[in-house]
Parts: C-alpha cells; sequence; structure tokens
C-alpha cells in the first residue's frame, strides 16, 4: 500500500467525521446560465450560487494546491483530488516527459478531479535556469537576459511565447513573471525597480494577450534575500516606507495597472522585522493583508509560496502552516511535496474552522475570489 494511501486511511475517519458535519480554455468570462425569469445571472450571482452550494471540506479544498507523483494519475493523486476535493495541482519535472504526455496528464487531471470547478494546473516556467522539461522545450532566456536588452517589449513577446508553450499542454497557470529587484541566478529582471517595473509590466500583458493565468512572485519581494528559503528564513531589516520606494515597485506598477482576477501574488517566506517581528512574509497578517490588500489594494488571490520549505517547515507543524496562512490572509495555501504533509495542511484548515479558529466568512471570501476566476478565466 502507498504511503500517502496508507496516511490517508489512518486519517479517513477525522475527515469523514467532519464531511457528515458540514453536510481549460478560454479566459473570457462565460455566458451566465437563466434564471427561473428567463433572466442571465450575473458573475457575482453565480459564484453566490456555488459557493452555497459547497460543503465545508469542499470549500478547504479549493484553497489548497499540491504537487502531484507520477507521469499520470496515480491511486494517490486520486484520492487526493476526490478525498480532499483539492483546487489546484502543480508540475514539477518528476511529472513531466513530453508534451504529448503532459497534455494527456492535464487532461486527465481535470476530467478525474470530480469538482464543481475546474483546476488550476500551474507550472513554473521563468525561462533560464528556472524552467521544466528542458530537453523538450525550446531554450529560454532568463529575465536577466531579457532585463539586459534594454527593451521591456521583449518580456512581452517572451512571456507570450513561454505562455503558448505551456497553454498547449493543458497548463493554465504559470508562476511567472519575477517581479523581485536584484534577485541572482538571473531570475530578475534587474536591480532598478523601476526598470523591473516596466519589464514585469509588459510581461503580464504578454501573459494576458496569449490568455494564461500568471503568478507575481515573491511579495514583497526577495532580491534582498541572503539565504534559500528551501533552507532556511532571511531577515530583511527594512522598514515599509523603504520598501515602497523599492522592491515593492513592480508588485504596485501591477496592482494599480491590471485586472486583479487575472493573476496571482505569491508571497515569500522572508521575514521583515520592522514590520512584524514574529512570522514571515507569509504567516503575516501585517504583510499579506495590512500591506499587500490594505496598503497596495490588491484585490485578486493571494497564494504562499511552497509550505514545505525549510524557511517555514523547520518552525511549523503542517497543520500549523495552512492555518496561519489562511489567518494571515492567504487564499491558497502552496504545498508541493508529501501527501501526508499535503494532507496535514488541509485537515488543520478544516479543524481550525470546526473550532472557530478560522471563520467560515473568512473561508467563503477566499472562495469567492477563486470561484470567480476559474469561472471568468478557466471555464
Amino acid at each position: 500500500m502507498k504511503k500517502g494511501v496508507l496516511y490517508a486511511i489512518l486519517t479517513g475517519c477525522f475527515l469523514t467525521a467532519s464531511i457528515c458535519m458540514t453536510g481549460c480554455g478560454e479566459t473570457q468570462e462565460q455566458a451566465a446560465p437563466p434564471t427561473a425569469n428567463g433572466k442571465p445571472h450575473s458573475l457575482d450571482e453565480q459564484v453566490e450560487d456555488i459557493v452555497k452550494s459547497m460543503s465545508m471540506p469542499e470549500k478547504i479544498g479549493q484553497m489548497v494546491m499540491i504537487g502531484v507523483d507520477g507521469t499520470d494519475v496515480t491511486e494517490d493523486s486520486l484520492f487526493m483530488l476526490h478525498q480532499y476535493h483539492m483546487g489546484g495541482v502543480t508540475l514539477f519535472d518528476r511529472n513531466m516527459e513530453s508534451k504529448e504526455q503532459v497534455r494527456l496528464l492535464t487532461e486527465h487531471l481535470q476530467k478525474q478531479s470530480g469538482e464543481k470547478l475546474p483546476l488550476f494546473i500551474a507550472v513554473d516556467e521563468e525561462g533560464g535556469a528556472v524552467v521544466r522539461m528542458r530537453d523538450q522545450l525550446p531554450a529560454l532566456p532568463s529575465q536577466e537576459e531579457i532585463g539586459a536588452s534594454g527593451d521591456p517589449g521583449q518580456a512581452k513577446e517572451w512571456a507570450g511565447t513561454i505562455g503558448t508553450l505551456v497553454k498547449d499542454m493543458g497548463i493554465n497557470t504559470n508562476f511567472a513573471p519575477v517581479a523581485d529587484v536584484g534577485f541572482d541566478r538571473g531570475r530578475s529582471y534587474g536591480k532598478d525597480p523601476d526598470t523591473v517595473a516596466a519589464f514585469v509590466d509588459q510581461a503580464c500583458k504578454g501573459y494576458e494577450e496569449n490568455k494564461v493565468y500568471f503568478s507575481l512572485k515573491h511579495f514583497p519581494g526577495i532580491g534582498r534575500g541572503m539565504v534559500d528559503s528551501h533552507i532556511e528564513v532571511s531577515n530583511i531589516d527594512i522598514s515599509l516606507e523603504e520598501l515602497l520606494a523599492s522592491d515593492l515597485k513592480p508588485f504596485q506598477t501591477i496592482v494599480e495597472g491590471h485586472e486583479p482576477d487575472g493573476y496571482f501574488i505569491m508571497v515569500s517566506h522572508l521575514k521583515y522585522p520592522q514590520i512584524d517581528a514574529q512570522e514571515p512574509a507569509s504567516l503575516s497578517s501585517a504583510i499579506t493583508t495590512g500591506v499587500l490588500r490594505e496598503k497596495l489594494g490588491y484585490k485578486g488571490i493571494i497564494i504562499t509560496d511552497d509550505l514545505a520549505m525549510g524557511a517555514v517547515s523547520k518552525y511549523n507543524s503542517f497543520r500549523e502552516l495552512g492555518v496561519k496562512a489562511i489567518l494571515a490572509g492567504a487564499d491558497i495555501a502552496l504545498i508541493c511535496h508529501e501527501y501526508p504533509n499535503q494532507q496535514e495542511v488541509y485537515l488543520g484548515i478544516l479543524d481550525a474552522v470546526e473550532k472557530g479558529i478560522i471563520s467560515e466568512e473568512r473561508i467563503n471570501e477566499s472562495l469567492r475570489r477563486i470561484v470567480k476566476t476559474k469561472l471568468k478565466y478557466l471555464k
């Protein structure tokens, strides 16, 4: 018996009890179905109808995105989709061998999800060092190389190329562009905030014109980080005022100039002690809600960086991580590896709702954003 399934059986009683208690395509808005009097539902009315129709376990599943094993659906991945109602899947090289194989995988994932809504199916296809299927796809320049051209139009052109590549494989979401200022490994468009903002703005237009959902990352910027978040947390001793004048400029440019339903913002695991002395950005209400939602005015979906990273998983249990992220203001908890850890994140959130730690309205608030985006861009 596989490890994930064994763990799921051990936790099954808890989930079953909870359930009893609580009872890819074009990015154009779909035509609304008619009501009883013949008038079409508005998008907001459709969203409310779906939110009201969902059980709490279904709602929470939409707020978790996972990684899966294998190059096709497996017993374990099907269990995660069916039992925990997961709303999204992110793919890695372990899932991707050829374009045709990925097309079949994404098709099978969407068919087998069995949910009222399509899955977000995502990938990290930035270009340069961060790409999937390096030997199967055309070589893509890094953001640093694009930035060095001095022509923001190239960012738009390459984003369109990447968008076409991933969309052709049934992937509807790309975790790009990187909006960090001065980040190493070739992942940033440059070291000047205004220059980075201009290139990121054009990259976003490239994704939008090619009708691919995308994600800015890694809010509020990891260019100053000295430690890999996969291993440990970095402390960035900088004030909010300094951030607004530098690292936050690319994010603010996109928030002010683009449709909020059209993209995620991914929040990093770096610590900013002058803003929150206790928690990293992804688990910080002061940063996720206070800065991103309230100060910058972002109204779209907030997703965490991978909660399996050492910067947060070394200091919190997986049950704690999902709860902290949602309380901080995240709409989606991203957990890329190990089915038992993914189950713990999900069950932790469910348990917190049942105990009143997270309110149902807080869950519905995030769910409305997710449902609206999926109806508008993925249906």
